[in-house]
């Protein structure tokens, strides 16, 4: 069997809006002045506190758990309005994936398990997935943890499994664990900080990734 895991936010899921529009409530609630969206998209895939310790470097610890919070509630308010859409592609590839009687499909997210669920359940990707990592319960990436667990879970073996994300965070998380990884050229870190962080190859669209697991997995 091989084991496919995949990212969320920025691989599967463009939820830029929602993630730029629920840190700047965040950061205002807490009395800061807001952040360019590229800055914060470039910590999207880290754990929230730790996200928010990196943006809110020089600000002390209550700060920082106020602006964690105000994210949390903001976030959840924008999800209710509206889910982040799916990429273009995403559906049919993860069906395809999921057709392959030689193939699992795997989660591992920065998201809650709540956010994990919603998002699962907007799209009506229940059963997709054999193996669901989320942040409530590891270490946030890059530390390997979601995917030694996502292995543990489906007893297949580090060299039969592959990551696939939109950022470095996604492509350093797999060369700790010695996966093959995967990047995606349509999130939120550039090309060549995928490659530079290790990435076997980066995808143009979900088309080409999927050609490219395919012949990975032959």
């Amino acid at each position: 069997m091989k084991l496919v895991v995949f990212d969320v936010d920025g691989t599967l899921v463009d939820s830029q809006h929602h993630i730029h529009g629920a840190m700047t409530a965040a950061f205002e609630g807490a009395g800061l002045d807001p952040l360019p969206r590229e800055a914060v998209l470039q910590i999207v895939g880290l754990s929230l506190p730790v996200a928010v310790a990196h943006l809110a470097r020089g600000h002390d610890a209550a700060t920082q758990a106020r602006i964690v919070e105000g994210y949390r509630t903001a976030f959840m308010q924008a999800r209710l309005i509206e889910q982040a859409p799916l990429y273009p592609g995403a559906r049919d590839c993860l069906d395809r994936l999921a057709g392959r009687d030689d193939t699992l499909l795997a989660v591992a997210t920065g998201k809650s398990r709540r956010g994990l669920a919603a998002m699962i359940q907007a799209h009506g990707l229940e059963g997709r997935f054999v193996s669901l990592q989320t942040a409530d319960d590891h270490p946030s990436k890059p530390h390997p943890a979601m995917l030694l667990a996502a292995l543990a879970e489906t007893g297949v073996p580090v060299t039969d499994a592959v990551m696939i994300g939109d950022t470095s965070f996604d492509m350093d998380m797999a060369r700790a664990a010695g996966m093959t990884g995967f990047g995606v050229g349509w999130g939120y870190h550039a090309p060549d900080l995928l490659t530079g962080s290790g990435a076997a190859l980066v995808a143009a669209d979900f088309a080409d990734l999927g050609q490219a697991v395919a012949r990975w997995a032959a």
